[in-house]
Protein backbone atom coordinates (compact mmCIF):
# COMPACT_ATOMS: atom_id res chain seq x y z
CA UNK A 1 0.00 0.00 0.00
CA UNK A 2 0.60 3.40 -0.46
CA UNK A 3 2.03 6.23 2.02
CA UNK A 4 -0.14 8.37 4.08
CA UNK A 5 -0.70 10.90 6.32
CA UNK A 6 -3.08 11.23 9.25
CA UNK A 7 -4.30 14.19 10.38
CA UNK A 8 -4.97 13.76 13.69
CA UNK A 9 -3.13 13.36 17.04
CA UNK A 10 -5.77 10.93 18.58
CA UNK A 11 -3.37 8.25 19.72
CA UNK A 12 -6.69 5.72 18.92
CA UNK A 13 -6.53 6.62 15.21
CA UNK A 14 -3.31 6.08 15.70
CA UNK A 15 -3.38 2.38 16.96
CA UNK A 16 -6.47 1.86 14.60
CA UNK A 17 -4.59 2.69 11.43
CA UNK A 18 -1.24 0.79 12.18
CA UNK A 19 -3.07 -2.67 12.32
CA UNK A 20 -3.84 -2.11 8.25
CA UNK A 21 0.17 -2.34 8.06
CA UNK A 22 0.67 0.56 6.48
CA UNK A 23 3.01 3.55 6.55
CA UNK A 24 1.64 6.69 7.95
CA UNK A 25 2.70 9.77 9.24
CA UNK A 26 0.74 12.26 11.69
CA UNK A 27 0.84 15.56 11.19
CA UNK A 28 -2.61 16.56 13.01
CA UNK A 29 -4.83 19.58 11.71
CA UNK A 30 -4.78 22.90 13.33
CA UNK A 31 -7.24 24.41 10.90
CA UNK A 32 -10.58 26.09 12.62
CA UNK A 33 -13.25 24.33 12.12
CA UNK A 34 -16.24 25.43 10.33
CA UNK A 35 -19.24 24.38 11.56
CA UNK A 36 -22.53 24.21 9.12
CA UNK A 37 -25.83 23.79 11.71
CA UNK A 38 -27.80 23.85 8.78
CA UNK A 39 -26.88 20.29 8.08
CA UNK A 40 -27.26 17.02 9.12
CA UNK A 41 -24.95 14.79 11.81
CA UNK A 42 -23.60 13.10 9.03
CA UNK A 43 -23.04 15.63 6.69
CA UNK A 44 -21.36 17.98 9.39
CA UNK A 45 -18.71 14.95 10.34
CA UNK A 46 -17.87 14.41 7.06
CA UNK A 47 -17.63 17.86 6.25
CA UNK A 48 -15.20 18.79 9.56
CA UNK A 49 -13.03 15.71 8.38
CA UNK A 50 -12.88 17.03 5.02
CA UNK A 51 -11.70 20.18 6.19
CA UNK A 52 -9.14 18.57 8.57
CA UNK A 53 -7.70 16.06 5.42
CA UNK A 54 -7.61 19.28 2.85
CA UNK A 55 -5.61 21.51 5.28
CA UNK A 56 -3.17 18.89 6.10
CA UNK A 57 -2.86 17.83 2.17
CA UNK A 58 -1.80 21.44 1.40
CA UNK A 59 1.57 20.56 3.27
CA UNK A 60 1.78 17.25 1.47
CA UNK A 61 1.14 17.10 -1.82
CA UNK A 62 0.98 13.87 -4.01
CA UNK A 63 0.17 12.12 -0.81
CA UNK A 64 -2.86 10.73 0.61
CA UNK A 65 -4.30 12.52 4.28
CA UNK A 66 -7.19 10.90 5.88
CA UNK A 67 -8.60 13.13 8.24
CA UNK A 68 -11.25 12.36 11.00
CA UNK A 69 -14.20 13.77 12.69
CA UNK A 70 -16.47 11.91 15.54
CA UNK A 71 -19.85 13.33 16.75
CA UNK A 72 -21.85 12.15 19.94
CA UNK A 73 -25.57 12.47 19.16
CA UNK A 74 -28.50 12.40 21.43
CA UNK A 75 -31.57 13.83 20.46
CA UNK A 76 -30.41 15.09 17.17
CA UNK A 77 -28.14 17.35 18.63
CA UNK A 78 -24.22 16.73 18.39
CA UNK A 79 -22.41 16.63 21.41
CA UNK A 80 -18.83 17.88 20.83
CA UNK A 81 -15.75 17.64 23.79
CA UNK A 82 -16.70 18.78 27.06
CA UNK A 83 -15.24 22.65 27.93
CA UNK A 84 -14.87 21.57 31.38
CA UNK A 85 -16.17 19.59 34.44
CA UNK A 86 -19.86 20.73 34.30
CA UNK A 87 -19.80 20.29 30.62
CA UNK A 88 -18.39 16.78 31.15
CA UNK A 89 -20.91 16.28 33.91
CA UNK A 90 -24.16 17.19 31.72
CA UNK A 91 -22.77 15.33 28.61
CA UNK A 92 -23.06 12.15 30.99
CA UNK A 93 -25.95 12.96 32.58
CA UNK A 94 -27.95 13.64 29.39
CA UNK A 95 -26.42 10.12 28.11
CA UNK A 96 -27.46 7.88 31.55
CA UNK A 97 -29.51 5.45 30.68
CA UNK A 98 -30.25 6.67 26.96
CA UNK A 99 -29.53 5.35 23.38
CA UNK A 100 -27.53 7.64 21.49
CA UNK A 101 -25.75 7.52 18.46
CA UNK A 102 -22.05 8.12 17.80
CA UNK A 103 -20.98 9.13 13.93
CA UNK A 104 -17.37 9.10 12.90
CA UNK A 105 -16.91 10.96 9.29
CA UNK A 106 -13.32 10.48 7.00
CA UNK A 107 -12.63 12.02 4.41
CA UNK A 108 -9.53 11.21 1.98
CA UNK A 109 -7.46 13.81 0.31
CA UNK A 110 -5.00 13.69 -2.73
CA UNK A 111 -4.59 16.71 -4.68
CA UNK A 112 -7.77 17.17 -6.77
CA UNK A 113 -8.82 13.73 -5.60
CA UNK A 114 -11.88 13.54 -2.74
CA UNK A 115 -13.74 11.09 -0.70
CA UNK A 116 -15.95 10.90 2.45
CA UNK A 117 -17.74 8.61 3.91
CA UNK A 118 -19.05 7.65 7.36
CA UNK A 119 -19.96 4.84 10.08
CA UNK A 120 -21.73 4.83 12.94
CA UNK A 121 -22.77 2.75 16.10
CA UNK A 122 -26.23 3.06 18.53
CA UNK A 123 -24.93 3.17 21.93
CA UNK A 124 -26.91 2.58 25.03
CA UNK A 125 -25.29 3.61 28.27
CA UNK A 126 -26.31 2.15 31.66
CA UNK A 127 -27.99 4.33 34.22
CA UNK A 128 -25.47 6.01 35.75
CA UNK A 129 -25.11 7.98 39.69
CA UNK A 130 -24.19 11.02 40.19
CA UNK A 131 -21.15 9.67 42.36
CA UNK A 132 -20.14 7.37 39.30
CA UNK A 133 -20.23 9.99 37.11
CA UNK A 134 -18.02 12.67 39.12
CA UNK A 135 -15.59 9.33 39.67
CA UNK A 136 -15.47 9.07 36.16
CA UNK A 137 -15.05 12.71 35.48
CA UNK A 138 -12.03 12.99 38.20
CA UNK A 139 -9.91 10.24 36.08
CA UNK A 140 -9.52 12.90 33.20
CA UNK A 141 -10.56 10.76 30.55
CA UNK A 142 -13.36 12.47 29.45
CA UNK A 143 -12.13 15.75 28.77
CA UNK A 144 -10.99 15.10 25.14
CA UNK A 145 -13.48 12.83 23.86
CA UNK A 146 -17.07 13.52 22.21
CA UNK A 147 -19.46 13.07 24.58
CA UNK A 148 -17.24 12.91 27.38
CA UNK A 149 -16.69 9.16 27.40
CA UNK A 150 -14.22 6.84 25.58
CA UNK A 151 -15.41 3.17 24.75
CA UNK A 152 -12.00 1.51 24.64
CA UNK A 153 -11.23 3.04 28.09
CA UNK A 154 -12.64 3.26 31.20
CA UNK A 155 -15.97 4.56 30.19
CA UNK A 156 -16.33 1.22 28.67
CA UNK A 157 -18.07 -0.20 32.13
CA UNK A 158 -21.00 2.28 31.72
CA UNK A 159 -21.89 0.70 28.29
CA UNK A 160 -24.68 -1.39 28.25
CA UNK A 161 -24.96 -2.14 24.32
CA UNK A 162 -23.66 -1.18 20.98
CA UNK A 163 -25.13 -2.19 17.87
CA UNK A 164 -23.10 -1.13 14.64
CA UNK A 165 -19.41 0.26 14.13
CA UNK A 166 -17.58 -0.29 17.31
CA UNK A 167 -14.68 1.24 16.11
CA UNK A 168 -16.66 4.42 14.98
CA UNK A 169 -17.37 5.12 18.31
CA UNK A 170 -13.20 5.11 18.82
CA UNK A 171 -12.99 7.35 16.18
CA UNK A 172 -11.96 5.11 13.02
CA UNK A 173 -14.53 3.22 10.63
CA UNK A 174 -12.04 0.54 10.56
CA UNK A 175 -14.12 -1.74 7.57
CA UNK A 176 -15.17 1.02 5.79
CA UNK A 177 -11.58 3.17 5.56
CA UNK A 178 -9.92 -0.70 4.72
CA UNK A 179 -12.25 -1.48 1.96
CA UNK A 180 -11.66 2.31 0.43
CA UNK A 181 -7.63 2.17 0.93
CA UNK A 182 -7.56 -1.42 -0.55
CA UNK A 183 -9.30 0.36 -3.67
CA UNK A 184 -6.88 2.97 -4.02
Amino acid sequence: MKNFILASSSPRRSELLQLFDIEFVVDPSDTEEIIDDTISSIDLVQNLALQKAQDVSLRHPNTYVLGFDTLVVLDDKPLGKPKDKDDAYRMLKSLSGRKHLVVTGCAIVKDDYKETFYDYAEVIFNKMTDEEIHEYIDTKEPMDKAGAYGIQGLGAKYIRYIKGDYYSVMGLPFQKLYNKLKGL
